[in-house]
């Protein structure tokens, strides 16, 4: 299992989906061996998951380098270090330790996770090499229309994908939409892409129980997780809110709309001051995994944001909003994938990220149904579709398709 984010890596949600796959496939006999990078490659790490690594797992980590840090002078470094992504290094070191892996320990199938394109490249690699059968975990789509905004790094992206969705057995997207899009794109290989959502670790939920107001006194909106410039731009909700601040709709005495390790703090908080709502909002730190959950089912509400360019992305983050059984405010278009989800689960309040008027009528009937107690949460039998473990099972059906055409069970 090649996958860059892995524990202790910090600073997203994304690192979840490879950590439980590997804590659960052993139920389904599947024995997984990690190939990761050492974590001087991480920017942020943290030791709290790697107590969730099961005992006897084989975990490699790799040679890898962050360009934009490790080999950057003066701030700036060539952009050929950075094609794919700034941990192009992380091949060198991948694809001979991988090769000693497979002499090692004889895997039955290699699997590989995007983000990060490199992990693509290293199992392209040792897929050529050994022979082994491949399944290339998109989760996200990668070369899309002005993403990445680079054309080299865009046509080095298109590569990466052509090749890997030609010679994989299979080709996993995480939402029906994108896994649409590349059926679409690559008519001639359309029955070997499937979908393997995202989903949450009911164990991590485990004893975790809602207490008091995260803010006495105040309506909560919370944001865990990162917020990007483009796809997840608060500024149109800051607009709404200096709005119906300024005809007296909500006042920051009653509301407080919280970021929890965004990563991008001072954007963030110069957008707010540059619209005069600073009073509103908040960004705070990051803090470990199960803490983060607990604040979730502490807040009063829980803020989903997605632009329209991402209709074909779900945020890993939605799925354990949904089983926090806290109410969801949904700034994403009503088209996309991330507000199907929602619907299907029974959330009502959804607008467009981009449209401050509908956020204005969205979020006043949100606050008024916290207030008289008409506020829905998700419903529990959508949500107990989404456990890691029945996303596990999904995986291990695959896994023994391809490489005993049944259940099979063996090393990935």
């Amino acid at each position: 299992m090649i996958a860059f984010h892995f524990p202790p890596f910090a600073g997203s949600s994304g690192v979840q989906r490879t950590l439980r796959f590997v804590q659960q496939l052993p139920r389904y006999g599947w024995q997984p061996i990690v190939l990761t990078a050492h974590p001087r490659a991480y920017e942020k790490t943290s030791q709290d998951l790697l107590k969730d690594i099961p005992s006897g797992v084989v975990v490699e980590r790799a040679f890898a380098l962050d360009t934009a840090r490790h080999l950057s002078i003066g701030g700036r470094y060539p952009g050929a270090l950075a094609r794919p992504d700034r941990w192009k290094s992380w091949s060198l070191g991948a694809i001979p330790a991988g090769l000693r892996l497979i002499r090692q320990h004889r895997p039955a199938v290699i699997w590989s996770t995007y983000p990060i394109a490199t992990a693509h490249r290293v199992a392209d690699q040792l897929h050529s090499l050994s022979g082994l059968p491949w399944v290339a975990d998109f989760r996200d789509p990668m070369a899309q229309e002005g993403y990445p905004e680079d054309p080299r790094t865009w046509a080095a992206f298109e590569r990466i994908e052509r090749s890997a969705v030609a010679k994989a057995a299979c080709s996993i997207f995480t939402t029906r939409g994108a896994a649409g899009m590349y059926r679409s794109r690559y008519p001639e290989n359309a029955e070997r892409i499937r979908v393997i959502e995202n989903g949450f670790d009911e164990e991590s939920f485990s004893g975790i129980v809602g207490g008091e107001a995260l803010i006495p006194g105040k309506t909560t909106l919370l944001h865990s997780g990162l917020i990007y410039p483009v796809e997840r731009d608060p500024t149109q909700f800051f607009e709404t809110l200096a709005t119906l601040w300024k005809s007296s709709r909500i006042t920051p005495d009653t509301l407080r709309i919280r970021f929890r390790a965004p990563a991008h703090d001072k954007l963030i908080l110069g957008i707010a001051e540059r619209l005069g709502v600073s009073p509103f909002v908040e960004c705070l730190p990051p803090i470990p995994y199960r803490d983060a959950l607990g604040e979730m089912m502490r807040a009063d509400g829980l803020l989903v944001m997605q632009a329209a360019n991402c209709n074909e992305q779900i945020p890993a983050k939605v799925y354990e909003y949904l089983r926090s059984q806290r109410p969801l405010l949904g700034l994403t278009d009503p088209k996309g994938d991330t507000a199907d989800l929602m619907t299907r689960a029974g959330v009502r309040h959804i607008a467009p990220l981009d449209a401050p008027d509908q956020i204005a009528a969205t979020l006043l009937d949100f606050l008024e149904a916290l207030r008289d107690g008409s506020i829905t949460t998700p419903a529990r039998s959508v949500v107990a579709q989404h456990s890691r473990l029945s996303r596990t099972s999904e995986l291990a059906e695959i896994l023994g398709t391809i490489t005993q055409g049944g259940s099979g069970s063996g090393r990935a």
